[in-house]
């Protein structure tokens, strides 16, 4: 995600496409229900139920694409992309916009509240003493871009839970995820950036092993890792101890989420990548993930696999969009024990120049998901997508607002100076062009608010040409600006 590790449609995809059969009982425990199964998860209708089905975006509205527009324009340019629901990725707790949320409601579309669960990208705010939570790596420097925290750290644990809590009671989310709650990093080992090696870790593992941790780095040791097979291997069930036992105090501990707000859906995150035969193992081993171990204690709702970034940084023709196919290893293991837990699937579809995905790649993937029983995806982040680098803008829908005005909305966002210059709009009753009757066009994001100076009675359509879309705006600002070449016309309906 944001490290810039973390995926939109300017094709139309419907909601309902994926579907999921959920039933009350788990497997572990008969006839125990899930915590959403009592909150309105099964009515296809509600929040819940969106929140675990379909399509939807991770979205971070801290990208300069989301600032200077209304909050209903973003939620009109998403809703009209075809998603059911948002993954408002929060960067920084103390900035949350919440009137953002509320409008995507009033749309009809669940906002899970996502965050990191192994650091931070930003240290504002934190409460005195906050150093002493670092994870300590091997040989890397922690917190140049993303401060890494360690998992044992109780006061670190009690600070996340608190914040998790407030950030729940503050805003009305629809559900909680914590993505990135693992031990870095891949291959890190070799790479020196493998954690938590630090002392609050060696205490934790002196405790319940009575025993040093293995060395890392000096391969001439007694102690090097490859040399101590029993002791590594209780290491290795130590770091997957710290992180379910991290999820669990955080989702099911006193004064957790689930105790303060019990309808707030919870989602478990893992990695997954194509590694090879070992892949489950190796993401067990490098990052202390087994989700089996994570669903068992913590009893999700859902449980999101995340696509680790050997493959997301993948160009298109590298990463097909089927490319899920190949995590069936992980997922397997899962259905087992819990057939009736939603499984989500995350990808990224732009964080890399190189690896951004086109919108026929995102079509085929949302295709391909739920073949592979998968109940709902998402990507990150909305705005990263091909569609925003490739295509003019097209008008989607022209809504009539009172007698006099109609607002239009684009596929994307507009350019101020195009989207608001007269001569691109003509507007039609029954085919004929009415001269002069436009006053003045506003821009709002992906909309074009136009105040006429007649009121409108009849059919009317409009006209529309020479529109552009914002290079500046995007993430990879040397790309070409996309203007409509053709005239397209489209309907006025009232509200």
């Amino acid at each position: 995600m944001k490290k810039i590790f973390l995926s939109g449609i300017c094709i139309t995809i419907m909601a309902g496409l994926l579907s999921c059969s959920r039933h009350t009982a788990t497997p572990d425990t008969p006839g125990k229900e899930h915590p959403a199964d009592s909150i309105g998860a099964q009515d296809s209708t509600s929040l819940k139920y969106r929140a675990l089905h379909g399509a939807t975006i991770q979205i971070d509205p801290s990208f300069p694409y989301y600032q200077h527009r209304s909050n209903e324009s973003i939620v009109d340019e998403i809703a009209l992309a075809g998603y059911t629901g948002v993954h408002y990725f929060v960067v920084n707790e103390q900035e949350v916009n919440g009137p953002l949320i509320a409008a995507f409601h009033k749309r009809g579309m669940p906002v899970w509240l996502m965050v990191v669960g192994n650091g931070t990208y930003s240290t504002k705010g934190l409460p005195a003493g906050w150093e002493q939570w670092k994870m300590e790596m091997t040989r890397e420097k922690n917190g140049e871009g993303f401060t890494f925290f360690s998992l044992f750290n109780k006061d670190f644990a009690a600070w996340k839970k608190q914040s998790l809590v407030k950030l729940l009671t503050d805003y009305p989310f629809d559900g909680v995820e914590m993505a990135e709650t693992y031990f870095p990093e891949w291959d890190a080992i070799r790479t020196g950036r493998y954690g938590d090696v630090g002392p609050v870790a060696q205490a934790a593992f002196k405790e319940k092993y009575n025993l040093g941790i293995p060395e890392f780095n000096n391969a001439s040791a007694a102690n090097f890792y490859t040399k101590i097979p029993e002791i590594y291997k209780k290491w290795m069930q130590f770091r997957v101890d710290g992180v379910t036992d991290f999820l669990d105090e955080i989702y099911n501990g006193a004064g957790g989420v689930r105790a303060t707000h019990p309808n707030v859906l919870v989602a478990t995150w893992s990695l997954v990548v194509d590694a090879g035969l070992n892949s489950v193992e190796k993401v067990r081993e490098d990052h202390g993930l087994d989700v089996v171990e994570i669903v068992g204690k913590v009893k999700p709702d859902a449980h999101f696999f995340q696509t680790h970034w050997p493959d997301w940084i993948k160009t298109e023709k590298q990463l097909p969009p089927d490319y899920m196919k190949a995590y069936n290893i992980f997922t397997g293991p899962v259905h087992a024990p819990f057939p009736d837990l939603p499984l989500g699937f995350q990808a990224d579809q732009g964080s890399g120049k190189d690896m951004i995905k086109s919108a026929a790649w995102v079509h085929q993937f949302n295709e391909a998901v739920p073949k592979y029983g998968y109940a709902t995806w998402t990507t990150y982040e909305y705005h990263l997508g091909g569609y925003i680098y490739a295509g003019a803008p097209v008008p989607l829908k022209a809504v009539q607002q009172g007698n006099d005005s109609v607002i239009v909305s684009f596929s994307k966002r507009i350019d101020e100076t195009s989207g608001s210059n007269l001569a691109n709009y003509k507007l039609m009753k029954e085919a004929r062009l009415q001269d002069q009757v436009i006053k003045k066009i506003t821009v709002d994001g992906n909309r074009a608010i136009i105040e006429l100076n007649t009121s409108l009675t009849g059919t009317y359509s409009l006209v529309i040409n020479n529109i552009g879309d914002t290079p500046a705006l995007r993430l990879y600002k040397d790309t070409p600006l996309n203007t409509m070449e053709k005239q397209q016309e489209i309907a006025i309906t009232k509200e």
